[in-house]
């Protein structure tokens, strides 16, 4: 096992792996801007060091930082928790080459997995079904034409190098094609400085289904069934559960085994999310995130397996929790991404929490870095806690999230808890009637009331 780790990020995600770390007797660095220096993770680390001003740049993405944190502290690993550089194959391997531990994937597998067409080109190789679409980048518009005609309209023109819905436009007939390759080229480029797209068929009313997986890196790998992360904002998500309420237990033991399949024989290392689009029965093949998700306590809800903890275990050497026999799911989980925006136009809204309340009671967890007193800094993401609730059952879940939300009091700043409220007695959310475009249409006709 590691003896000491050094936590690469801040906020809600900070903080969780440091009580996993705590929870296996390790010793924890938390490394800090200027701006968090009061943060709760600084609070409760075992040391802490400062890297660097507010802009993110010079500080959670600053690697020389970051190794001089390690060195000083004597850290023998990173955990780099989400965004920030959690998928950089480089700091993975700058890690490796001073002899530290990265608490991730293998870099030959974050690599291969952060360029789109070619992650779509190894699943397919795998055996994972993919949305039909271009073989790889398109080259030119007469080639798009030609595959647009061959696949059907309407079309979806993606960055390869991208995410967050950045470089990702409709075409929904031949003569709108031309402008939307060049629209998505211009903002691939300058979200990530490579213009590379991509084709595939743009799919009318599919659910977002997200497979999470653990390999050992030497050949086992299991799954952890499945998220329903349709709800969402410009391609961002907002509500996640499990199970999905579109999916039945084959059809979530076949997508499983087939994805277990895939990343053992990848020899996939730690904690993976294999994404899908599914429509009318079928799995489409989206992308895959290498490291831990915003959503995976819901995971942990339903299979009683600290995803965290098990991260750390895998990377350090040792086997995985259980075979695929020994993971078992119980009841339903809701995740509510509660973050400090306007809940109308979801402008971001920093600053201090003046009074901070967190519901309570069974089958009730606040992953929140938050506190009162608290100064939520402008520089970074908007989110102020995750809110997540289980039941026996969906509808006992989503009882039980109604008066969570009722009882959750954050003052000072907006936050979104009032389309929360507003969405758990929506009688699609209910019935689990919904799709990815379903969040949008509902605002834009005005189902949030100022």
């Amino acid at each position: 096992m590691f003896d000491k780790i050094l936590i690469a990020n801040r906020g809600e995600i900070a903080l969780r792996v440091l009580r996993a770390c705590k929870e296996l007797g390790i010793p924890t660095v938390a490394v800090h801007s200027t701006a968090d220096a009061d943060a709760m993770h600084v609070r409760l680390a075992d040391e802490s060091v400062c890297i660097g001003p507010p802009a993110a740049r010079d500080s959670y993405l600053n690697i020389p930082s970051l190794l001089a944190a390690c060195e000083i502290t004597g850290a023998d690993a990173v955990h780099p928790g989400y965004g920030f550089l959690s998928e950089n194959a480089r700091f993975a391997e700058i890690l490796a080459e001073h002899n530290i531990g990265f608490i991730g994937p293998k870099a030959e597998h974050i690599r291969l997995m952060g360029d789109k067409i070619e992650a779509k080109r190894t699943a397919k190789k795998l055996g994972i079904p993919v949305v039909p679409g271009s073989e790889g980048g398109i080259t030119d518009d007469g080639e798009a034409l030609r595959i647009g005609k061959e696949i059907g309209y309407p079309v979806l023109v993606k960055a390869a190098a991208g995410g967050g819905g950045r470089g990702m436009k409709v075409a929904y007939s031949e003569s709108e094609l031309s402008m939307a390759l060049s629209t998505a080229r211009s903002e691939a480029k300058a979200a990530f400085g490579d213009d590379a797209v991509y084709l595939e068929k743009y799919l009318q009313k599919p659910r977002h289904i997200e497979i999470q997986v653990l390999g050992d890196g030497r050949g086992g790998a299991i799954h952890l069934g499945e998220r329903d992360c349709s709800l969402q904002r410009r391609h961002q998500k907002v509500l996640e559960e499990s199970p999905s309420p579109a999916l039945n237990t084959a059809q979530r033991d076949k997508i499983g085994e087939v994805v277990a399949k895939a990343m053992r024989d990848m020899q996939y290392l730690g904690v993976g999310t294999v994404e899908f689009l599914y429509e009318d029965g079928e799995f489409y093949f989206i992308e895959m995130n290498t490291r831990i998700q915003v959503e995976h306590p819901v995971t942990e809800m339903i299979t009683d397996i600290d995803l965290i903890l098990e991260q750390i275990r895998v990377a350090a050497g040792n086997n995985l929790p259980c075979d695929q026999a020994g993971v078992t799911f119980h009841g339903h989980a809701i995740e509510c991404r509660i973050n400090a925006e306007n809940p109308f136009n979801f402008r971001p809204s920093p600053g201090t929490i003046l009074h901070y309340h967190p519901p309570g009671g069974m089958g009730v967890r606040v992953d929140s870095a938050a506190y009162q007193g608290y100064k939520i800094p402008p520089y970074y993401d908007s989110m102020v806690g995750k809110l997540i609730v289980h039941g026996k059952t969906r509808q006992e879940c989503l009882m039980r999230l109604k008066r969570a939300l009722d009882e959750f009091v954050v003052d000072g700043v907006e936050t979104t808890l009032p389309l929360f409220k507003t969405l758990v007695r929506n009688q699609d959310i209910i019935d689990g009637n919904y799709s990815i475009h379903w969040l949008e249409h509902f605002l834009a006709q005005g189902g949030l009331k100022t």
